[in-house]
């Protein structure tokens, strides 16, 4: 599935920044290689698909912790 979202331009500049910082880290050993806009957002629709699929594992239950902070009942 693709999907299109629109964000602040201010939230865009903050997410890129995040993102290009974790280049400085790249040659540490993670889950989804080089960090990009695209695959952290893959990344994590992924952790909330595994609220679902896997609700024990650590993705799923600490996603479901960050939407119910948000006041999302999971």
């Amino acid at each position: 599935m693709k999907i299109v979202v629109d964000i602040p331009k201010a939230v865009a500049v903050h997410v890129k920044a995040f993102v290009d910082g974790t280049a400085l880290h790249a040659d540490r050993p993670n889950s989804h290689g080089v960090l990009t806009l695209e695959t952290l957002a893959a990344m994590l629709l992924e952790d909330v698909g595994l609220a679902i699929s896997r609700p024990g594992s650590w993705e799923g239950s600490k996603m479901c912790a960050l939407l119910e902070a948000h006041g999302y009942v999971v």
